[in-house]
């Protein structure tokens, strides 16, 4: 017999004064729970209790067993704990992701992500560089790029379009472009990590790579957002943060008719095999919520 649920009879069992009471709890029958207390004696090879109509009492070596048998539905009950947590995503999960991408999106869909996964904590880096996920102990990386590290395991979530995009003031001041040649003799505001020196942009009809020089360059793709608000010239930004700014007026698409590559958004990863059941969970809730977008 199950000497776990044996073990659950007998405490029941002295604890409520009668087998009868303690099988009314556990939800079993009388006699099955009588079986469960012969099964605990022939186990320890001893008479665990002295019955006379009236009262219940433990014998000296029923003391004893009882103080094991507590043992055993503790640690029953841990393995359950511990099994149960297996199968709901829990623990802490450390992700990066650059800071345009966390700004505009990445942190709202974690305010949703919490409510689903409560027993989640979330410890996010946010940092446009390259880092070495074994090195800085990072679960998963976000990255706007279409060059991944062949070594990591790479989930494309979603796409990052992108436009170029400058304030009124600044188009006012220094005129409309209207080719991207035009580019050369304006402020373009570079971002390190990506096209520093010359961007590439398309139409329906033809390609071109457009060499770009202004006053300021940055490694963080927030702060370029922040130099084109700041009217210090033409920036390449993601559509997803530079969109909303045009519909307040804030921000003008520059060159509408020409575009620069889209780029994809991915979860990168170090191993398919012992990725965490949190990472996992994170990873396919921003696939389903950043494909939609």
């Amino acid at each position: 017999m199950d000497r776990v649920v044996a073990a659950q009879v007998l405490l029941k069992t002295v604890e409520r004064g009668s087998a009868s009471a303690a099988a009314e709890e556990l939800g079993m029958s009388r006699a099955m729970a009588s079986r469960y207390i012969a099964s605990m004696e022939d186990w320890s090879g001893t008479r665990l209790l002295h019955r006379t109509t009236r009262q219940l009492s433990l014998t000296s070596a029923g003391e004893r067993v009882l103080e094991l048998c507590r043992e055993i539905v503790r640690v029953a009950d841990a393995v359950t704990e511990v099994a149960s947590r297996a199968d709901t995503p829990h623990g802490l999960l450390r992700v990066t992701a650059p800071s345009i991408l966390a700004e505009a999106q990445l942190i709202p869909l974690l305010s949703k992500f919490a409510e689903l996964y409560p027993r989640i904590r979330i410890d996010l880096q946010i940092s446009d560089r390259t880092v070495d996920l074994v090195q800085d102990r990072i679960d998963v990386a976000i990255r706007i790029a279409n060059h991944l590290d062949p070594s990591l395991i790479a989930k494309r979530l979603g796409q990052c379009p992108s436009r170029l995009y400058a304030s009124p003031r600044y188009l006012t001041e220094y005129g409309i472009p209207t080719r991207p040649e035009d580019l050369n003799a304006h402020r373009c505001l570079t971002y390190t990590h990506l096209g520093g020196t010359e961007w590439t942009l398309k139409n329906h009809d033809a390609q071109v790579v457009v060499p770009v020089l202004g006053g300021f360059q940055t490694n963080d793709a927030l702060a370029l957002k922040c130099a084109a608000l700041s009217h210090l010239g033409i920036a390449m930004l993601p559509r997803f943060a530079a969109d909303p700014e045009v519909q307040t007026n804030r921000l003008v698409v520059v060159l509408p008719d020409w575009e620069p590559n889209t780029l994809g958004i991915h979860a990168l990863y170090v191993s398919r095999r012992h990725l965490p059941m949190a990472a996992r969970a994170l990873i396919d809730f921003l696939a389903t919520r950043l494909r939609d977008k």
